[in-house]
């Protein structure tokens, strides 16, 4: 085990993508004996070891670099259960160090052509564009707040390139009039409801329009998962553009876990050119969910912070990632995934600034079982001072069974308290109906709670029915949530 870096497996360096020189290959080998022992270095040639409390990110399975995914555990990595989680170690280092806020910067996705070669000429270069005098007056004879900021300037331009430019700032949409619907419905203060359907398993589109058509009178958006726990099913885009032609707003999901920085900004400019005017960011289920053969687990492109990033200056500066002008942006409003219970709620916390920092302008979270505990939660957002620039949405699933519910113990990220598996337990001996009826009871209970909240960060709900969409209605009608100006479709005739 590396010295700075903690529950490491042995992983093998990476190799350069070009020839290198004699004089380099001879600097690679001195850095990797180096830093190999030390950090457990993998010659990712994009170090940040001094953003991330001297813990190599790259021990992370998913090769996340800026922060936890929604299944971040104390216990352990829930990709590989062998090791512990390393950005919970990155966090909990951090804070003890003092160097928390650190971990607020954006920073960039793997330069490619960069891995597996060294990063130390890269300071090296930075130090003489300063100047070796200036560099070490700075270092040897200042006080302890300018070494500190003669340090931080070397290492800031060597892990921020210019195509990235990532910073630890709040960047608040560049338009006021809102895009969408749901925009809309946030900034005129309504208790938002949202659901979701889950786009279908095959190309047969019948059921997906049905439930559209079900529950588009009772929400005000409709989110289609991408690909949920790493399992193929009909794209986000294709439900979203379906979802248009019914009128019915969509919120379409775009998993990192699939997309390249290229696919990425393909993808949102066919999207929004075809109607879709949400869009939600997720990292996305490691493919250790999905059935076998699973698809490479070891690292992704991109994360759903560096998506937040690429996409809202893809929409309020007008370029591309490369640079290259956008005649005509694309316009959406912008969301990501919150997990009140992944992990300390004060890391999470972190993680969630971070995201509002980015970009992200409304938050769906993980299934929330209990509202007291998820106070906490909201309570660390509150002392970041973020509530006012972000809208959340809480995400309720109603219980149809005693086995969902013990189920749900087992999805990172969820909480299920130990109250609410007793009385499912109980329904269960009454049977399938008697289960059901408790599930949505206790949905309702928790809902009430959830409302209480309203005006304290809380803006809404996010129902995530997991094929229970009939449900759906009921919920909303008894919630005492129906939307201003609701018409109850017509009733289906007799057949």
């Amino acid at each position: 085990m590396p010295i700075f870096t903690p529950g490491r497996r042995w992983q093998p360096a990476y190799s350069p993508f070009k020839k290198d020189t004699f004089g380099n290959r001879v600097l690679e080998n001195f850095e990797y004996a180096i830093k190999g022992p030390l950090f457990g270095c993998r010659m990712c040639g994009n170090c940040m070891l001094q953003e991330t409390a001297f813990i190599c990110p790259m021990e992370c399975p998913k090769g996340l670099r800026n922060g936890p995914c929604g299944g971040s555990t104390p216990e352990h990595c829930y990709v590989d259960k062998t090791r512990p989680c390393i950005w919970y170690k990155i966090y909990d280092r951090s804070f003890k160090m003092g160097r928390e806020e650190k971990l607020l910067e954006v920073l960039p996705p793997l330069d490619w052509e960069k891995v597996g070669s060294e990063t130390w000429g890269d300071v090296f270069t930075e130090v003489k564009k300063m100047g070796f005098g200036k560099f070490f007056k700075g270092m040897a004879f200042k006080s302890a707040k300018e070494r500190y900021k003669t340090w931080d300037t070397i290492f800031a331009n060597v892990r921020q390139p210019d195509w990235w430019q990532g910073d630890n700032q709040y960047h608040a949409p560049a338009y006021t009039e809102p895009v969408s619907n749901l925009e809309k419905a946030f900034k005129a203060g309504e208790f938002v409801v949202a659901c979701e359907i889950a786009p279908p398993l095959s190309m047969s589109t019948k059921k997906l329009i049905e439930n559209i058509e079900l529950v588009k009178p009772y929400v005000t958006a409709i989110n289609y998962t991408d690909n949920a726990s790493a399992t193929p099913r009909m794209t986000s885009w294709a439900c979203s553009r379906i979802s248009v032609e019914k009128g019915a707003e969509p919120v379409m999901q775009i998993a990192a876990r699939d997309r390249t920085r290229a696919s990425l900004q393909g993808e949102i400019l066919g999207a929004t050119a075809l109607g879709v005017r949400n869009v939600l960011c997720v990292t996305g289920d490691s493919p250790v969910l999905a059935p076998k053969p699973r698809g490479r687990m070891d690292i992704n492109d991109l994360d759903a912070i560096q998506m937040i990033w690429i996409l809202r200056r893809m929409r309020d500066e007008g370029h591309y990632l490369d640079g290259r002008e956008l005649k005509f942006p694309p316009k959406f409003f912008l969301g990501a995934a919150a997990a009140p219970f992944a992990s300390d709620p004060k890391f999470q916390a972190i993680r969630e600034h971070k995201k509002v920092n980015a970009g992200a302008q409304f938050f769906q979270t993980n299934l929330v079982y209990d509202p007291e505990r998820m106070e906490i939660w909201l309570n660390e957002l509150a002392k970041r001072n973020i509530l006012d620039k972000v809208y959340v949405m809480i995400g309720i699933t109603p219980l149809k069974s005693a086995k969902m519910a013990h189920y749900m113990t087992q999805v990172p990220g969820v909480f299920v308290p130990e109250a609410l598996l007793k009385r499912m337990d109980e329904a269960e001996k009454g049977g399938p109906t008697a289960m059901q009826e408790e599930g949505v009871k206790l949905a309702l209970e928790i809902i009430e709670k959830i409302k209480a909240l309203k005006g304290q960060g809380i803006h809404g709900l996010h129902i995530m029915p997991v094929g229970w969409e009939d449900i759906v209605p009921r919920i909303v009608t008894e919630a005492g949530l129906l939307p201003s100006g609701f018409v109850a479709p017509a009733a289906k005739p007799a057949a």
